[in-house]
């Protein structure tokens, strides 16, 4: 059976590595005003943060309609897909899993299966790999939503904030408390949990919070079978770069490890500077 892979762009692959695994993408759109852009195809960091600055208002974003992902759809069937697999952004921090979920109405003598990975960003982005890989590989419509079921359990997320300036544009947090946070140089730390992204911890100084994200890392990683490393930025390459030395350097990790743009659609909510990890470990 041909099975096609879709996600959506909240899964932080680059056009070059959805297109080597045939992963179909679906954009979030991110709104200035009127203006509307298709994150991956219209704008990424760079872009959005460099309109951010000159505006000093953060936009808003969207999920796909439904309509979005009936073309998503229309397109595979018509390219020969037999089955679809639809790997999704949790649903606990966007409406882009229920978009899909309508769409599936518009095919009711078809073969969708939409999956929550209840993670985001390259924890989203492994899974549709693993299912790309998966479905090259012969494995049928069911081994490879159990598959994707499974690592989401699997997915651990670790990123420091560059600063709360961005979290105060959006008014998740006050002006004032941003900025007395930047003046005493406290770097949160944020994770994933229960398929939203949290505030876990407050620490003094961008090294710190590095050293204490490298913590919690080895803490997850200990005793388990390490399976994918990914290291994601907003906007921050160098320091993407820079993170992924000290962590292989740290912990003499012998793999791969992916770097990817965190994308327009999470980054907006961040802000720009933040680096993190996302580690797949059985």
């Amino acid at each position: 059976m041909k099975i096609a892979v879709i996600t959506d762009t909240d899964s932080s692959l680059s056009k070059e590595i959805a297109a080597h695994y045939g992963i179909r993408q679906v954009p979030i759109t991110v709104h200035f005003g009127e203006e509307m852009f298709r994150t991956g195809i219209d704008i990424d960091d760079r872009l959005l943060f460099e309109k951010v600055d000159a505006l000093n208002k953060l936009p808003t974003t969207s999920a796909p309609s439904p309509g979005a992902f009936i073309e998503a759809f229309q397109a595979a069937f018509k390219d020969g897909a037999e089955a679809i697999i639809c790997i999704c952004v949790s649903s606990k921090v966007s409406a882009t899993y229920a978009s899909a979920v309508t769409a599936c109405e518009h095919f009711p003598d078809r073969t969708i299966k939409v999956v929550d990975s209840l993670t985001l960003s390259l924890g989203e982005g492994f899974i549709a790999i693993e299912a790309a890989q998966m479905v090259r590989a012969g494995a049928s419509l069911d081994e490879v939503v159990v598959k994707a079921m499974a690592m989401s359990s699997q997915m651990h997320i670790y990123a420091v904030l560059a600063t709360l300036k961005y979290l105060a544009l959006s008014g998740r947090v006050g002006i004032l408390v941003a900025g007395m946070a930047d003046t005493l140089n406290i770097k949160p730390i944020l994770t994933v949990q229960d398929g939203k992204l949290d505030l876990l911890e407050r620490v003094r100084t961008r090294k710190k919070a590095i050293e204490r994200m490298f913590d919690l890392a080895g803490t997850t990683m200990d005793g388990k079978k390490i399976e994918k490393v990914g290291i994601i930025h907003a906007n921050a390459l160098d320091g993407a770069k820079e993170l992924q030395n000290q962590f292989c350097d740290r912990f003499a990790y012998p793999g791969e490890v992916m770097v990817a743009e965190f994308t327009a659609g999470l980054s907006v909510h961040a802000g720009a500077g933040l680096v993190g990890l996302v580690i797949l470990a059985s």
